[in-house]
């Protein structure tokens, strides 16, 4: 699995995934929130499937992501 999710985009995740799962705790306490886990995991693994058939990547290109022509 190469990495789709890139600084921003993980750290947001990460903060939004462990706000939502503590819902289960002091929230409505309804266990919906444990759907936070789907953000936290993604942000914690650097990868969201979601992003793939999309062909969505936040990650910075490097050099050799970059096709040369000719």
């Amino acid at each position: 699995m190469k990495k789709n999710v890139g600084g921003i985009d993980r750290v947001l995740r990460i903060v939004v995934g462990l706000f939502v799962t503590s819902l289960v705790f002091w929230g409505p306490k309804s266990l919906w929130a444990l759907l936070g886990l789907i953000p936290l995991v993604t942000g914690l693994i650097g990868w969201c499937g979601l992003y793939v058939p999309l062909g969505i990547s936040t990650c910075k290109r490097t050099p050799s992501d970059i096709p040369r022509a000719g």
